[in-house]
């Protein structure tokens, strides 16, 4: 129970923290940076995708020298200060450019406040490749997955994970991003500053109570020299080879994290790297003499795993391209949109809620009603498949762009027809793109997410939760050349560009959202017709003992 406490109240507060600034962040650029459309989005992806490439680094920092604890607290302190620049220069004038209510003469951000500017945003790429690789394996590390009450715990942890996330997105999106609205940006962002001080402490407090894990070594090392030694010997043949003529001494007994990899037949070109060429590649006590040129079985077998994650790693960044659109473009809609309801304004970023309600009420439904029921009927296990879950955030996806393309057609008509940078079309109409946008989430992130895990070794969680991230990242870096590439090519065509400027009025964000929508049917052609033939089997397995004795099982027939 207090390690229930003090890890989720971390967590809570954590993301309260992250999301107070990413819910709001697109708003704050434009209006108080003057950002226009392409440099805004190039910002926030480039910034984003860092946020998600860092965890690399964290992970490889945890694995090999700091551990999953103190990598938390250092990510989480760099965090906090990453918030204190940004409370800074909402506080100090001279750290931005002059406000400007609107058009096209405003006055730009000089070098230097930009170069503040990233210093905070800097500042929380590196938190977030401190805090996000190992939050998910820290809390799953307290779990005995060789216990049936364990196994138990462990099999709603990545939905329930999900939950306090959204909740806290919740939170962050209503009060957070009303204060900044409405009143000060200063406040707005001096209370994720403040949450992130109180989840440091919160996380210290609950020391004591954790299952905390000494560094095991990195793998990415490992998973270096495997290819290396592969490629030295690239011109042996393992046709005929005897299974003892590689090398596969046992693991540690007393290292109760580590799980033995038995040799499979998948990517056999990595072998070679076990393979004992000569006898003098060993020493004495039969150790290789160069770690660099002959690897174990058990090193060859981890960088297997880590490559049968890329078909549906690919897959995974179709799904959270369509997420980025809403944390752009979405927010620029609703800047241009009417949001008076009654003598009420709703504030743009209020949009991410719908996303957030959507994915938390599914997972909940789901959790508490649909499975409890369904298990008493059948007496089976009854839990949507991977596959079903990831299809159906992929349509989800096809369908949100589909929705704000038209949506974003009959506002940019009215505005015309009005004459004015703000649409008389009620910000209300937004409220479907953005919780086809979460539904999205709650389907296809949850489920990859949830495969990464289980895919791996739990002596590889922290990787796991790392490459996870880096889907986020690499969807980030594609969209920000989708979008440069498509304002380049339509601005040369000599007609109304699709993307561009300050005023979407200007521009026909429709038929961009429809070229996405396009990329996101070639993704459920690509899932469907090839990478998910890499999902694991999920049949009577766990987690902890998914790769025992058996190696990676290929479902041909998902």
């Amino acid at each position: 129970m207090v390690f229930s406490f003090s890890f989720q109240g971390n967590e809570s507060f954590e993301k309260l923290a992250s999301m107070g600034l990413i819910a709001n962040l697109t708003v704050y650029l434009q209006t108080r940076f003057n950002m226009d459309g392409i440099q805004l989005v190039n910002v926030f992806n480039i910034w984003s995708g860092s946020t998600n490439v860092t965890p690399l680094l964290g992970a490889f920092l945890s694995d090999t020298y700091l551990g999953r604890f103190r990598t938390l607290i250092c990510g989480s302190t760099a965090s906090f200060l990453g918030m204190v620049v940004m409370s800074l220069i909402a506080g100090i004038p001279n750290l931005r450019p002059l406000h400007c209510t609107g058009g096209s003469n405003c006055q730009k951000p000089e070098f230097w406040q930009l170069g503040v500017l990233y210093l905070g945003l800097g500042l929380l790429a590196i938190g977030a490749g401190g805090v996000r690789p190992c939050n998910i394996a820290f809390g799953a590390d307290q779990f005995d997955t060789r216990t049936e009450k364990g196994r138990a715990q462990l099999e709603s942890f990545f939905n329930w994970w999900y939950f306090s996330f959204t909740v806290s997105l919740v939170i962050a999106l209503t009060v957070v991003v009303y204060v900044q609205t409405n009143v000060s940006w200063v406040i707005g962002y001096g209370i994720p500053a403040a949450c992130l001080f109180f989840s440091i402490v919160i996380f210290l407090i609950g020391k004591h109570t954790y299952i905390i894990t000494k560094p095991q070594g990195s793998v990415f090392v490992d998973m270096a020299k495997v290819i290396v030694a592969a490629c030295k010997k690239r011109a042996l043949s393992l046709e005929s080879t005897p299974e003892n003529s590689f090398y596969d001494p046992p693991c540690i007994e007393s290292d109760q994290q580590v799980t033995k990899l038995a040799h499979t037949n998948m990517f056999k070109f990595f072998d070679k790297a076990a393979l004992i060429a000569d006898p003098s590649e060993l020493d004495d006590k039969g150790l290789p003499k160069n770690s660099w040129r002959l690897c174990s079985v058990q090193q060859v077998e981890q960088l297997k795993l880590v490559v049968g994650l890329v078909p549906v790693w690919i897959t995974g960044i179709g799904c959270f391209i369509t997420m980025d659109q809403m944390n752009t473009f979405g927010l620029m809609q609703a800047i241009q949109s009417n949001n008076k309801i009654h003598n009420f304004k709703i504030p743009p970023g209020w949009m991410g809620l719908s996303s957030m309600i959507c994915l938390s009420t599914w997972i909940f439904v789901y959790e508490q009603i649909y499975l409890p029921y369904a298990k008493k009927r059948s007496k089976k296990n009854v839990r949507l498949t991977m596959r079903q879950r990831i299809n159906t955030g992929i349509v989800m996806a096809i369908l949100c762009m589909v929705v704000a393309g038209i949506v974003e057609k009959n506002r940019r008509e009215k505005a015309l027809k009005q004459g004015s940078l703000l649409s008389p079309q009620s910000i209300l109409l937004l409220l479907p793109q953005f919780s086809l946008s979460g539904l999205n989430e709650g389907f296809a992130a949850v489920a990859v997410m949830e495969y990464y895990t289980n895919h791996l070794p739990e002596s590889m969680r922290t990787l796991a939760g790392a490459i996870f991230f880096l889907s986020f990242s690499a969807s980030s870096y594609l969209n920000t050349a989708i979008v440069n590439v498509v304002h380049q090519v339509t601005a040369k065509l000599g007609k109304t560009p699709w993307l561009g400027g300050r005023d979407l009025n200007k521009v026909k964000l429709d038929n961009f959202y429809y070229l996405i929508a396009g990329l996101a049917l070639l993704n459920l052609l690509y899932f469907n017709l090839f990478s998910c033939r890499y999902l694991v089997k999920n049949a009577d397995k766990t987690p902890g003992s998914r790769h025992e004795d058996k190696g990676l099982e290929m479902n041909e027939n998902v």
